[in-house]
């Protein structure tokens, strides 16, 4: 069942708000950064758009909770050695057989179903394979890379793009231009990621596209980490106040490269 299934819709009783499908499309990450920046301010007063959303998280959360999750190879060879131990004995022969009849029916489902659960409880601790930002980050470049989505704002000058963010979101993105080191700037846009408005800056490497996201980090909280997901590397990090994710389909080393450039000019 999808998520839009779970909506209210124009057939529903009670009132009825024709925004209310734009909830959906937020968490599909189908708005452009001015529609959802719209419509945080529209939920902000509606109460239908705000049950929705919570409605909406709530199914997500559920389904999110029971997905399936594919287990390394050397979590399995010890689970699957956990249940061999667990197998029962071999039934004794057919004069002493009444004695052993606890280990029919039930018993042994239930003791095998409590070893399988004792075994994944103990040895498997795995977290999802990226967080729903990481995701949502990767989805976010890959949109972009679709025709005239990429840069609000076309300009290999630091010095146009940095202004150009000004009064469109509520804090001054850090703007840099590596075009000696073969990082050039393309632009920039606006995203719209984890509930707030986002600086995404586009840089090139020779056929390839860097995304570079800037936003405010929190108070104390820093960041660090690197992952890979659909064959785009993303790299994370704090500094300066501001947290920044690089994702790109460059090789790791490239992207490190970009990272280290960024990190040290001034």
């Amino acid at each position: 069942m999808s998520d839009r299934s779970m909506m209210p819709g124009p057939t529903s009783p009670g009132p009825h708000c024709d925004k209310v499908l734009l909830v959906q499309a937020e968490l599909d990450g189908e708005l452009d950064a001015a529609q959802a920046a719209a419509l945080e301010a529209h939920r902000a007063d509606c109460r239908i758009c705000q049950a929705a959303q919570e409605q909406l998280l709530r199914a997500r959360a559920l389904v999110r909770g029971n997905r399936y999750e594919t287990l390394p190879d050397d979590v399995r060879a010890r689970v699957m050695a956990r249940l061999r131990q667990a197998e029962p004995q071999a039934l004794p022969a057919p004069g002493r057989r009444r004695s052993w009849r606890w280990l029919r029916g039930p018993s042994i489902g239930f003791g095998l179903g409590a070893a399988c659960a004792a075994a994944i409880a103990l040895l498997v601790v795995m977290p999802a394979e990226r967080d729903d930002l990481t995701g949502a980050i990767v989805a976010s470049h890959i949109r972009a890379l679709q025709p005239g989505h990429l840069e609000d704002v076309v300009s290999t000058d630091q010095h146009t793009v940095k202004p150009w963010f000004d009064g469109r979101i509520d804090f001054a993105p850090p703007v840099k231009d590596f075009a000696a080191e073969g990082f050039p700037l393309k632009g920039g846009r606006l995203d719209y990621l984890g509930g707030r408005s986002v600086a995404a800056l586009v840089y090139q490497r020779d056929k390839h596209i860097i995304d570079l996201y800037v936003w405010p980090a929190a108070a104390g909280g820093r960041l660090a980490g690197e992952t890979e997901v659909q064959g785009y590397n993303v790299v994370r990090w704090s500094d300066g106040g501001m947290n920044f994710w690089a994702v790109s389909d460059v090789e790791r080393s490239q992207l490190d490269d970009f990272v280290a450039l960024w990190r040290r000019a001034p």
